[in-house]
């Protein structure tokens, strides 16, 4: 299975752990390193001393490469791409900014750089700004988004197209055969965040856990459009914040309405009622809390499967 993220990375299987707020806990990445993929610890729900302990934490429970997410929109960036190089952390994944901000800071301390985007436009920015690889994160995936509202079928050719870059599929992933249909339509790798809720090394509190492999189809909706879009599973406090947009609540009250510590609350503190709660639509298809090493055997073997039936169908189209 090696291909050119493998080597990027130094991982067994193009499978990538997203970096997610109040779930990528050292636990979760430390697993899914020591699993063959690359576990990530997810930066933006962390003071820059408790990130400082779940790097170290990582590095004590696996020998395997592993990364940091960090969303370059939080006000503590600078203690925390400190951290990265005190701490002697070779990857790192940027959200949520401009990648010239820090990319070339980074890799001249020896750092291997990758950009989240949700654009062809944004990969080749990420192209000029000299990062290893961009993740092009569809419509579809949880948390944060893109505002165009491109899907991932459609996005990942795109940014195929765009860039010589590797290029690491998001959104929508969670099987073995989904991973083969995003190398299909050119990606080099996969991340997947939501799948990874649903573990038992994930950090998240066991009711948001549940709520994930509780959702269903249409279960899960982008919003907050006016602010920064993000997917949220429905709740009571979802639908409060529908209907504040549905009646033309200004930018303002939207924000009063989201208030502080919403996050934490639904997805760490386990309030399902009053939390936010970020999760793709591929929740629908997940139905159990499994530990990362058999989610990843799961899907590699899915994919190998997979993979080798697809070269035995003989397709007739036309006839």
């Amino acid at each position: 299975m090696t291909n050119r993220i493998c080597r990027l990375f130094g991982i067994k299987y193009p499978i990538i752990q997203g970096g997610m707020i109040w779930c990528s806990g050292w636990e979760l990445a430390a697993a899914v390193s020591n699993s063959g993929g690359l576990g990530l610890i997810g930066a933006g729900s962390m003071y820059p001393e408790v990130f400082r302990t779940h790097v170290k934490k990582t590095k004590q429970a696996s020998s395997k490469p592993f990364g940091v997410n960090i969303p370059l929109l939080y006000p503590n960036t600078e203690a925390l791409m400190q951290i990265v190089i005190d701490e002697g952390v070779k990857i790192v994944f940027t959200s949520a900014g401009n990648p010239k901000t820090w990319t070339t800071w980074l890799k001249e301390r020896g750092v291997t750089v990758v950009h989240v985007v949700s654009n062809s436009k944004f990969a080749i920015k990420a192209e000029e700004a000299g990062v290893d690889a961009v993740v092009i994160e569809g419509f579809e995936a949880g948390g944060h988004n893109g505002r165009e509202e491109t899907t991932t079928l459609v996005a990942v050719p795109k940014v195929r197209q765009a860039t010589i870059l590797p290029v690491i599929a998001a959104g929508g992933i969670a099987t073995g055969k989904a991973m083969l249909a995003a190398m299909i339509l050119g990606a080099d790798g996969v991340q997947m965040g939501t799948r990874f809720i649903a573990s038992v090394e994930s950090s998240a509190h066991q009711n948001f856990k549940n709520a994930v492999i509780q959702a269903q189809e249409g279960d899960t909706m982008l919003s907050l459009k006016q602010l920064v879009p993000v997917r949220l599973i429905k709740n009571p406090f979802y639908e409060r914040v529908s209907q504040a947009e549905l009646n033309g609540e200004s930018k303002e009250a939207l924000q009063t309405l989201l208030g502080k510590g919403r996050a934490k609350l639904g997805m760490f503190e386990g309030d399902t009622t009053e939390g936010e709660l970020e999760a793709g639509q591929i929740a629908a298809i997940i139905t159990q809390i499994e530990p990362v090493e058999h989610i990843i055997q799961n899907i590699v073997l899915e994919y190998k499967v997979a993979r080798e039936q697809m070269s035995h169908v003989k397709f007739n189209i036309g006839e």
